[in-house]
């Protein structure tokens, strides 16, 4: 097979095409690139292309240009501009009104940033002198009212509107695809971490539940019972991590549940009666009256995680604030455990995401808790965080406010009002 001889190739192509460095400098041009520009390659190589293509002070080709390409550059993307008015000055000297069709191309290098731009134009200054002479033959009576130059004004305004309008939507398109591109990466990522994640908390009591099975199997003198309890308690953990990771779908997708008004403080005081951990001291200074809207079911579920999260890690003391601050419910949790880095306190909110402590403390829990909590508090307008403080951790939910009720305004007395007929 013959060696393609790209030099040639590329010297032979019929639309004017020129390679530019990423500063606009003339790196090589093709013979119709000569011929349209007028210009002969000796006299370009090397040269800057706004120098030797200035454009005029009627039109913008030397500022498009620019912009076009340095977003090549800046953003390895083709750019396409239909329609740009950029005049020429004639190896006479005289400056000549052109019209062009650009394209500039980005080609990568081994490190894969942009080393090269192919510039590539088309001359549509026949074209436009064509919609122009269009304009000299009258189509109706009514359109010999208007004035020649009238009419090229308008042909003129609509070309350039079409062009400035097929440009804007390139810019935007642009825009969009790289929105919605990296938003479709940081899902795609998310959903292959949680399946990742998934997969592996669910692998455990699957494994442990099959070979207690498959040991009972392999034994007959194996106590039915052990085994019978051992997998219950796989059976019991594979039924959390359903239930948590249905609860987060339902959190992400499905419908909002009833909300109303909802009495914190007394959600707060509802879980420590249901925990009243035995060996810790708890410290609870709760405000009356603090109100917010929302599901009750749902919020009963942070409170419960929160407070299990510091029975969990507490050494002996838990300390629970719950109050009205500005326009927001505020619940603290504090517990004098180990605490959390502040490198991790983003990442505790993360699913399946588990500390080797908490690992050590339950080494049956979900990992779920946490985030589970943060996705409620924030379908009820709120936030939920990990705050500084001096020992262990501090999580600090906040909740807006249920607005106060209005006010009925005094009934007024009935009067009776008589009339003639």
């Amino acid at each position: 097979m013959d060696k393609v001889d790209f030099a040639a190739v590329f010297d032979a192509l019929p639309i004017p095409t020129a390679v530019l460095s990423c500063d606009g400098i003339f790196l090589s041009v093709n013979s119709a690139y000569e011929s349209t520009s007028g210009r002969p390659r000796e006299s370009l190589i090397g040269a800057l292309i706004y120098d030797k293509f200035p454009g005029s002070p009627e039109d913008q080709g030397v500022a498009m240009l620019r912009v076009s390409l340095e977003r090549v550059v800046a953003e390895g993307r083709i750019e396409v501009m239909p329609l740009l008015r950029y005049d020429v000055e004639s190896p006479h000297g005289v400056i000549e009104e052109r019209y062009w069709s650009l394209m500039n191309a980005p080609v990568f290098g081994p490190d894969g940033a942009v080393r090269y731009i192919i510039h590539r134009v088309e001359e549509a200054t026949a074209f436009v002198g064509q919609v122009r002479d269009r304009g000299l033959v009258p189509m109706s009576r009514a359109d010999s009212l208007f004035s020649l130059e009238a009419r090229l004004q308008v042909i003129e305004a609509d070309l350039f509107a079409r062009t400035a309008e097929l440009q804007a939507d390139n810019l935007r398109l642009h825009g969009v695809h790289e929105r919605d591109t990296a938003q479709l990466r940081r899902e795609m990522e998310r959903q292959r971490n949680a399946v990742a994640d998934t997969s592996h908390d669910l692998r455990g009591p699957i494994t442990g539940l099959q070979l207690r099975l498959q040991g009972a199997l392999d034994d007959p003198a194996a106590d039915a019972h052990d085994v019978l309890r051992a997998a219950l308690l796989d059976a019991e953990r594979l039924g959390d991590i359903v239930g948590d990771l249905l609860e987060l779908a339902r959190l992400n997708a499905g419908p909002a549940p009833p909300t109303g008004p909802v009495d914190l403080t007394g959600i707060v005081r509802a879980a420590l009666d249901r925990h009243a951990p035995a060996k810790l001291d708890i410290d609870a200074l709760l405000e009356e009256g603090v109100v917010v809207i929302g599901s009750r079911v749902r919020l009963m579920r942070v409170v419960d995680n929160l407070l299990t999260n510091a029975e969990r890690h507490a050494r002996s003391r838990i300390e629970i604030r719950s109050r009205a601050e500005g326009e927001h419910a505020v619940l603290r949790v504090l517990d004098d455990g180990p605490g959390i880095p502040k490198q991790d306190r983003e990442a505790v909110f993360e699913r399946f995401f588990r500390r080797t402590d908490a690992r050590k403390a339950d080494p049956s829990g979900t990992g779920l808790g946490l985030a589970i909590s943060r996705e409620i508090a924030h379908t009820h307008g709120g936030t939920l965080h990990v705050a500084d403080a001096q020992t262990g951790a501090h999580f600090v939910l906040r909740l807006p406010l249920s607005p106060p009720p209005a006010k009925n305004p005094r009934p007024l007395p009935w009067k009776r009002v008589c009339g003639q007929m």
